[in-house]
């Protein structure tokens, strides 16, 4: 009888697609996926340390986990990812004595014979005499199990040299280590043979992505810059699939990466953390640029791509931050123009150089006003530039969509309503409609802005080609396009 495990993830995309590693090595012992802790032999849970609150979340599910093992002896609960990744004092872990395995990602491939430790009969399919073979080395070789073929992560860097002060990752992660492009490319080929649309590509500073098998590179790669020519070298791949990354630091981007971001498969859309606008501020993040620098390089990317949608990450409220040096930051935002921030306030992690060195000394109704104010331009700003997009058509890859067995409210029934006629579906009544063979799609348009639409089931999972006919400030609203 097969062994259930049930994985609970947590945090940014690169843990999710650590995830997907760790159900691929798990289903390749012979176990189950289950999507019910009460159902598991064996708990895993893949943690994120970029704020306090994320930790927390993962004291209160354990509590949780502790009752279920009280029910079942034999259950194995598991704890990976950055808690364990940063604990190198083990000062975490005495707070979750009841947990069996405690170890960072790096250190994946031992789970097998941990588990066979733990008394989990595991079968392998990849050992001929069954039973757990050898652990592997690098855990990024373990092969993914993707729920999501249309939309595919892909790790090519993991861990950080920077040491921002406010980060863990440094020491969640260790430092930086590059996966061959070989692997990188093999990859990507594999995805887009069954079905990715989307390449999403994944690293801690992924734009400082080292090429260390120079040897196959193509001839008639024009680019030095070795993640550019990582760009180059996928956009060469046969097939309709879109890419794009994340997350860059500006202060390696070069000229290369930014002439890169023309190539044709690449999405309309980059995002570039600042963080902050004021060189104070920077400075002492040990972020190593400054606001001028960063301005540069905007209006060197939108000088190659006019109409590119840029994002960007803030932190408000760091250690000292005054009022003018917040406004310093308002003022890099308007200047930049985004089409979106993620703006968080800041959060003291223990064990990080801030912690150590300055006080967390604005308050959190101080740093809440900064952020309502960055937030109220943004939604502001964001629904004035989309205004540009009525009318015009947007490449836009389905991931989802809900079946109409709903009241539709007038508002959305209108721009509706030209896909409702095209698909010959019974006109509204009395400001509703419910078609149960159409549905609502959702999905992006390579500037990566929401889409949604009246399609059929089978688009999700390809491109579609909308007119847009509303826009909002988090939506687009259009119509199929023949």
């Amino acid at each position: 009888m097969s062994k259930n495990f049930y994985i609970l993830t947590l945090g940014c995309q690169m843990n999710k697609n650590d995830s997907e590693r760790i159900v691929g090595l798990l289903l390749s012992l012979g176990m189950s996926h289950v999507v019910k802790a009460e159902e598991a032999d064996l708990i895993i849970v893949n943690t994120c340390s970029v704020r306090q609150t994320a930790e927390e979340r993962v004291t209160g599910f354990f509590h949780n986990w502790k009752e279920l093992k009280k029910k079942n002896p034999l259950l194995i609960i598991a704890i990976t990812g950055c808690m364990p990744g940063r604990d190198k004092d083990g000062k975490i872990k005495k707070k979750y004595k009841d947990v069996d395995l405690w170890f960072g990602i790096d250190a994946l491939p031992q789970l097998p014979k941990w588990l066979e430790g733990l008394g989990l009969d595991c079968h392998s399919e990849r050992s001929p005499q069954g039973g757990v073979e050898e652990s592997i080395g690098d855990y990024l070789q373990i092969i993914p199990r993707r729920d999501n073929h249309s939309s595919v992560f892909v790790s090519i860097q993991t861990g950080c040299n920077n040491f921002c002060t406010y980060c863990v990752v440094p020491s969640a992660r260790g430092r930086e280590r590059n996966r061959p492009m070989k692997d990188v490319l093999t990859e990507i080929k594999n995805a887009v043979k069954n079905g990715a649309k989307e390449i999403i590509l994944l690293g801690q500073v992924v734009n400082n992505y080292q090429i260390t098998d120079k040897e196959i590179i193509s001839t008639d790669n024009p680019f030095k810059d070795s993640f550019a020519s990582l760009l180059w070298e996928i956009n060469q791949i046969p097939g309709e699939f879109r890419v794009h990354f994340t997350a860059a630091d500006p202060q390696y981007f070069s000229d290369e990466q930014i002439e890169a971001l023309k190539l044709p498969k690449q999405v309309n859309y980059l995002h570039l953390p600042v963080q902050s606008g004021d060189n104070e501020i920077l400075r002492k993040m040990n972020r190593k640029y400054t606001r001028e620098q960063y301005i540069e390089i905007v209006k060197k990317i939108r000088k190659a791509k006019p109409d590119i949608a840029l994002g960007t990450d803030i932190i408000v409220g760091f250690c000292g931050e005054t009022g003018d040096q917040f406004q310093n930051t308002f003022d890099l935002y308007k200047q930049c123009d985004f089409d979106i921030s993620f703006h968080a306030m800041y959060s003291e992690r223990s064990g990080t150089a801030a912690a150590k060195a300055f006080k967390d000394d604005v308050s959190h109704a101080e740093k809440k006003r900064r952020w309502d104010i960055l937030q109220e331009y943004m939604e502001k700003r964001t629904l004035e530039k989309n205004q540009k997009y009525v009318g015009k058509t947007l490449r836009v890859l389905v991931d989802r969509r809900e079946a109409l067995s709903f009241v539709i409210p007038t508002e959305v029934e209108g721009s509706l309503k030209q896909s409702r006629r095209d698909s010959s579906a019974p006109p509204p009544a009395g400001g509703s409609a419910r078609n149960d063979n159409m549905s609502v799609c959702f999905g992006s348009s390579d500037e990566l802005k929401l889409a949604q639409f009246l399609g059929t089931p089978e688009m999700v999972g390809t491109f579609q080609k909308i007119k847009i006919t509303q826009a909002l400030a988090w939506v687009m609203r259009g119509t199929l396009e023949g």
